[in-house]
């Protein structure tokens, strides 16, 4: 007896890479069935937002990509496992090249206008959207995890380095802190047409780098 699907939404920055390093490593053999790329978290009263206004920053939406799996294949925590392992979760409101959110208050001695304003848009931000109160708790766990094994605590400086090179051997710098926001998913909202599945119709189009095995 076949087993329903479940939805999972993540947020790592540009969707395009997201949906792509998904698809590529979860095929429908391995457990993922279909993906929606669009835009999900932003401000209640914005709704049915577009890739302009969400660039904008006025909607405080997320690229997200939706994840229709079959659990009976690939379970939840590995699925939040690898959101993990293929971007960096520890920036806020970006990855890479990819800079998204802030109002950024220009202190007046720079100002070439008296009220200048510079807003940049949210959408790149490391987020998981969980549709069941399971899937809150094992995101936390699952980051918990994450956070202890990859990326390490600080460490006394009186440590040898032959003890340092044992305790950090992984890729991203010590004392890291992941700043992924777990939250229940709210609405959600399509992306445009040709945003769906873009690195596979568009082979060569932009991949954000931090979008890559990590570990």
């Amino acid at each position: 007896m076949s087993s329903s699907p479940e939805i999972a939404i993540f947020a790592s920055g540009c969707f395009w890479g997201t949906e792509h390093i998904f698809v590529k490593h979860f095929p429908p053999s391995k457990g993922i069935l279909k993906t929606t790329v669009g835009y999900t978290g932003g401000k209640e009263s914005s709704t049915n937002p577009d890739y302009r206004t969400v660039c904008s920053g006025a909607t405080q939406h997320a690229e997200a990509v939706r994840i229709e799996f079959d659990p009976k294949i690939v379970a939840y925590e590995d699925l939040v496992e690898f959101f993990y392992r293929t971007h960096d979760p520890t920036t806020v409101d970006r990855q890479g090249p990819d800079v998204g959110t802030r109002a950024l208050i220009i202190p007046p001695y720079r100002r070439s206008r008296p009220s200048e304003l510079i807003l940049v848009s949210p959408e790149y931000r490391s987020a998981i959207f969980t549709t069941t109160p399971e899937q809150a708790t094992i995101a936390q766990r699952v980051t918990e995890e994450v956070q202890a094994k990859h990326f390490t605590p600080n460490v006394s400086p009186s440590l040898s380095r032959r003890i340092l090179s044992a305790v950090l051997p992984y890729r991203y710098p010590q004392g890291k802190t992941i700043v992924t926001t777990i939250q229940a998913a709210g609405p959600w909202w399509d992306a445009e047409e040709y945003h769906q599945l873009y690195l596979f119709n568009n082979p060569g189009g932009y991949q954000c780098p931090t979008h890559r095995l990590h570990w």
